[in-house]
């Protein structure tokens, strides 16, 4: 039986290796892993460690690393499966191991692949300000629900824009059929540019109640 030469390095990006083809074929390798290594601890006491070679024991455990990262790597995976199966996070939360869908969703967080070099507490952080800076929007546009929609229906009966900017006027529209005028934020800022050479007053407002901050087009 072939062995992995205990001396050789690891795979660099073992743990952020492509996962499974899908949720089936990873259920599936989970099982086979779990037959296998109960049958292996079956065995345990029925055969003595004394005579076992220290190279295999060494690539053995160098197998155990590599297969444990990529293990992990299809942990977030399997989380989006299931939440989009209709699992919520207070039902992650013991598979998981954790005690609450609040720390369900901070693992996860903390998993999930971000930009190159961030740490997991970056994502986790980035995450909850980006909730909270969409919460103040929302509230925000709620506040003013009038004046979105006055000028949303301003920006839908103009008749001199580009033609490039049919479709998201067409977006607009919806928006204004929509309940909540938090709707409205995004065709809104995506208008923006198409009003600011020929309706500066336009632009203006938009700013005013979409950008206050001048962080750029709401969602973003």
């Amino acid at each position: 039986m072939d062995t992995i030469d205990p001396r050789r390095e690891p795979t660099a990006d073992v743990a952020h290796q492509v996962g499974p083809a899908s949720f089936l074929a990873a259920a599936a390798a989970l099982e086979v892993i779990d037959e296998a290594v109960r049958g292996a601890q079956e065995q345990r006491g029925r055969q003595s460690g004394a005579d076992a070679d220290p190279r295999r024991a060494l690539a053995s455990l160098l197998l155990l690393r590599e297969i444990r990262e990529r293990l992990a790597g299809w942990e977030t995976g399997l989380i989006e499966t299931a939440r989009d199966a209709g699992a919520s996070w207070a039902d992650l939360a013991g598979p998981l191991g954790v005690a609450s869908r609040q720390a369900a969703e901070r693992r996860y967080l903390r998993l999930r692949p971000g930009p190159v070099g961030s740490t997991g507490e970056q994502r986790v952080t980035a995450t909850r300000e980006r909730r909270a800076a969409d919460r103040a929007a929302t509230a925000r546009a709620r506040d003013n629900a009038a004046d979105l929609r006055r000028l949303a229906g301003q920006i839908t009966a103009l008749t001199d824009l580009p033609p490039g900017s049919r479709a998201l006027v067409a977006k607009l529209d919806r928006a204004l059929g929509a309940d909540d005028p938090a709707a409205l934020l995004d065709p809104l800022g995506a208008a923006r540019p198409h009003l600011a050479a020929a309706h500066p007053d336009l632009a203006t407002r938009i700013d005013a109640l979409v950008d206050p901050a001048g962080e750029g087009p709401a969602g973003t």
